[in-house]
């Protein structure tokens, strides 16, 4: 059995608890930790969790909002880590302690009851890794950061039942926000995050290849807005809106089953 839930997801801070239950008990594994430690225990907390319970992390790229508290996690509680060669190049080649592993690009991670397969992404990163989750018997993927879908990252979703999905902006809202012409350029671009429409269109075409829950995440709190992501992630899905999570920033989103 496979479950999931975002700790928070947004510009200020990602994490997302994994979790699998399989043969050999239970296997927590933690994507990014783009929080601080105190507040990351706190969600931990109140999602029933300890930090000692989590028996892996895996960063999916060096911008804060991702890296956070990963290194002083993983050393205080001795936590294995996995990150791209070009992660831990990005953030100034830090010593794990004898923690770090490197992911690479389609190479399988064998967590307990749960596989991981890490795949490349076209985002303004050094070398960014986005993440497919499964026990055997449900896979999830997890697809934030991101500023197009690559053939390979459809290749690498291909038959996931769950997906949390990049849903950063909404075209309009961007245009006519505050933020200067550069950075609205880099958020737009190729490179930079998933406008609604482009997050709809992954979902859409995942859909008849057994995807049949969507979790809409890394919402930009100026330029979007929970029901605009809504509206056009049912729309693909076919289904009612009701049925679209939302992970949000101060408290991501209930436990799921992928």
């Amino acid at each position: 059995m496979l479950r999931f839930k975002s700790l928070g997801s947004g510009s200020s801070g990602n994490a997302t608890l994994v979790q699998a239950r399989g043969a050999t008990g239970l296997t927590h594994l933690l994507i990014d930790c783009g929080l601080g430690i105190r507040e990351l225990d706190t969600r931990l907390g109140q999602a029933g969790m300890l930090a000692d319970q989590i028996d892996a992390i895996f960063i999916t790229h060096e911008h804060a909002d991702h890296i956070g508290c990963a290194r002083r996690l993983a050393i205080r509680n001795r936590i294995p880590i996995w990150m791209s060669h070009g992660t831990h190049l990005a953030i100034g080649e830090p010593d794990f302690d004898g923690l770090l592993h490197i992911a690479c690009d389609g190479e399988p991670i064998d967590l307990g009851d749960m596989q991981l397969r890490p795949f490349t992404v076209p985002h303004d990163a050094r070398e960014p890794l986005q993440l497919r989750c499964s026990d055997g018997a449900s896979d999830l993927g997890v697809l934030t950061d991101l500023g197009h879908a690559s053939s390979h990252v459809l290749d690498m979703l291909a038959g996931c039942g769950s997906l949390i999905l990049e849903c950063n902006h909404d075209p309009g809202l961007l245009a006519a926000s505050s933020y200067p012409p550069f950075l609205k350029r880099r958020v737009g671009g190729d490179w930079g995050h998933l406008a609604n429409d482009a997050a709809a269109g992954i979902a859409q075409a995942m859909r008849p290849q057994g995807l049949r829950q969507v979790v809409a995440a890394h919402l930009s709190e100026q330029n979007n807005r929970p029901n605009l992501a809504r509206q056009a992630l049912a729309c693909a899905m076919a289904c009612d809106e009701s049925e679209i999570h939302v992970a949000d920033a101060a408290s991501g989103c209930g436990w799921l089953s992928a």
